[in-house]
């Protein structure tokens, strides 16, 4: 188990760090004069010494394995910089915004399991029965159906029907709970909803399949109870796939949250991963990007350490 753990741990830092040289590439392949950016109609004014200073003062004249180098130890000491346009330090925002994003990610997850688990129980010991397609149909309707105008709909309904408005400032739960709780609720019951439906059609496949196993028709002929025969005996063994599914998903969570957040103007990260991207602000993105990805790596890695716990026949050598 130790071996394995260091094993998965080592290749999990091999793929941060590779993860982090394809940021650095794309952010530097992107087309467009990163200074006509920064100073608008007055860059034409610039002459080729201004040019030369200002790129030298950036940093951003230095080859590029220098200023990879550069950026790994300023993470190494917890350094991200600056943003170009506003001056927010990225640590600061990363501070102030993330646990937002967080508490959106974690009750999505909560809730795409309370939906999609039961859901998906269900219609696998109901085959083909009324509830059974019902729950297929609106697991289809929901993977459909774009999380961000899902979002647009119910904001506007919200405001046009009961006139409410969410509070769009940074509002953390130890300040305020219930305002904290009315800004992430609806993101994260989009998302939710949207990751319930693919939790609910892998529990389905997965717990048919188990339920006709031979260890639990010998249950059942011992004559244990269905209920008990379903939790103790296939449940476990049918929750494999869901785990593994969920920590995919999470990469749905961290991407969805990007366009859900801007939908329902919530000033979490995705937001603020927007604004950078349409103002090409270069640090800014370059650091949400790796962030999201060490998250995801980080996820991945936890969800393959689980399995012992729910089925202690897997053994890691």
């Amino acid at each position: 188990m130790h071996k394995y753990m260091i094993r998965r741990g080592l290749f999990g830092l091999l793929t941060i760090v590779g993860v982090s040289m394809i940021i650095f590439v794309v952010m530097r392949l992107l087309p467009g004069d990163l200074l006509a950016v920064l100073y608008g109609e007055g860059a034409t004014k610039l002459t080729d010494a201004d040019r030369v200073k200002i790129m030298q003062e950036l940093h951003l004249s230095d080859p590029l394995y220098q200023q990879y180098w550069r950026w790994m130890q300023d993470l190494a000491r917890g350094e991200l910089g600056s943003s170009f346009f506003r001056g927010d330090n990225v640590a600061d925002l990363i501070l102030r915004r993330g646990p937002l994003s967080a508490e959106i990610g974690m009750l999505a997850v909560i809730i795409s399991w309370l939906v999609g688990l039961p859901v998906g129980m269900m219609s696998a010991l109901r085959p083909n029965s009324l509830l059974d397609n019902g729950a297929r149909f609106i697991s289809i309707l929901f993977l459909a159906v774009p999380g961000f105008w899902l979002g647009m709909l119910i904001v506007l309904a919200l405001l046009f029907w009961f006139n409410y408005k969410a509070p769009l400032t940074v509002v953390h739960l130890w300040q305020d709970p219930w305002s904290n709780f009315q800004l992430v609720v609806g993101p994260a019951v989009v998302l939710g909803l949207g990751q319930a439906a693919y939790i609910a059609r892998m529990a389905r496949s997965s717990l048919l399949e188990v339920v006709r196993e031979d260890y639990v028709r010998t249950a059942r002929a011992k004559g244990l109870r269905e209920r008990l025969v379903i939790i103790r005996h296939a449940l476990p063994n049918a929750l494999l796939p869901v785990i593994t599914l969920s920590g995919i998903l999470m990469g749905f969570v961290l991407g969805g949250s990007v366009a859900i957040e801007q939908a329902f103007g919530v000033p979490g990260l995705g937001r603020a991963m927007i604004t950078a991207v349409v103002e090409r602000d270069v640090i800014v993105v370059q650091n949400l990007v790796f962030l999201y990805a060490v998250i995801f790596v980080i996820v991945n890695m936890l969800v393959d350490f689980s399995y012992a716990w729910f089925d202690p026949r897997i053994h890691y050598q």
